[in-house]
């Protein structure tokens, strides 16, 4: 199955609004950015996945994920306002595998989460999901920074917790590099289970954008091309969820 791609502001919209996802490559997703500010800071913000912690959190024991974490809040014309930082939590209904705790993952660096290219990327998504939301409200915005590593006696699961949803109202997944990885495939699917459609984040800017409310998403375990070599996949994951909703 393979699925059609957006290169424009109202295309992402259409697609979004009538199938619950979009999938856009990276260069159209640069074009997509570039009216919601710069990025002048990517290399820094690209080498910062070089520099998370390890996800101590996992019920499968695995030791394959990094990761740091951030939270924003987004009200009316105000400008977007990092908050203090705070636990990162999912009810069982979302997340059976490690939900129903509070989660304290460690800070992105000030730098980076006060950066214009985390910025650039923040306002797109506000602008966005405000064209898609049937009453634009205050937002509570996640940001988390994955790394998954893979090893020759250790595959890396993007989503440990296989097929989901996350709870919020929509999501941004936004790939920052991939190394000696292979497979990785994104998969989309309707609530009653039928696949709605599927792609692979190869190339950096390739994004995936999904209505948290009306699709479930996953990935599958990634594995290393050259088992002697470095294998990981880092991704940037925004959620946006409406404050009356929280």
């Amino acid at each position: 199955m393979s699925t059609a791609t957006c290169s424009t502001t109202s295309g992402l919209h259409t697609a979004i609004a009538g199938s619950g996802f979009a999938f856009v490559h990276g260069v159209a997703m640069r074009d997509l950015l570039a009216p919601h500010g710069p990025l002048t800071d990517w290399a820094a913000f690209a080498d910062s996945w070089n520099h998370l912690e390890l996800d101590t959190y996992m019920a499968d024991g695995g030791r394959y994920r990094r990761r740091r974490h951030a939270t924003y809040a987004a009200d009316g014309l105000n400008p977007i306002q990092r908050q203090a930082h705070q636990p990162h939590i999912q009810t069982l209904d979302y997340n059976p595998m490690n939900g129903g705790i509070e989660r304290w993952f460690e800070p992105i660096e000030p730098r980076i989460g006060d950066g214009p290219s985390l910025l650039t990327i923040l306002g797109f998504c506000r602008s966005l999901f405000d064209s898609l939301a049937a009453v634009p409200a205050p937002w509570r915005i996640e940001v988390h920074q994955f790394r998954i590593e893979a090893r020759p006696n250790e595959q890396g699961r993007p989503t440990p917790e296989g097929l989901h949803r996350d709870g919020v109202d929509y999501v941004l997944v936004l790939l920052i590099d991939r190394r000696n990885i292979a497979r990785g495939i994104t998969t989309i699917h309707g609530l009653d289970g039928r696949t709605l459609g599927q792609f692979t984040l190869t190339d950096p800017f390739d994004a995936a954008l999904v209505d948290d409310a009306r699709v479930a998403h996953g990935v599958t375990p990634v594995a290393p091309i050259d088992p002697l070599q470095p294998a990981y996949r880092d991704v940037l994951v925004v959620t946006f969820k409406g404050t009356e909703r929280a």
